[in-house]
């Protein structure tokens, strides 16, 4: 079972609700991978905030990254 580790500090943004939106956002995206990274242990930096227009562009860069991270680590 893959597990997931989320950093998103206060320079992300100060507001804790952008905070939190962008967690639930990764959460999302990270439980629909899952199955394909059993027995990965994966950390997220959040680096920039994004909004609900930019949803979808991050959604599928994490994918992009999910499936990079399979192809280097087969389990």
């Amino acid at each position: 079972m893959a597990r997931l580790g989320l950093v998103v500090g206060k320079r992300t943004d100060n507001r804790a609700v952008v905070r939190n939106y962008i967690k639930r956002t990764i959460r999302e995206t990270f439980r629909l991978n899952a199955q394909s990274l059993a027995g990965l242990d994966l950390v997220v930096r959040s680096r920039q905030a994004f909004g609900r227009k930019e949803r979808v562009a991050v959604r599928e860069e994490l994918q992009d990254l999910f499936a990079r991270i399979r192809r280097r680590c087969p389990v």
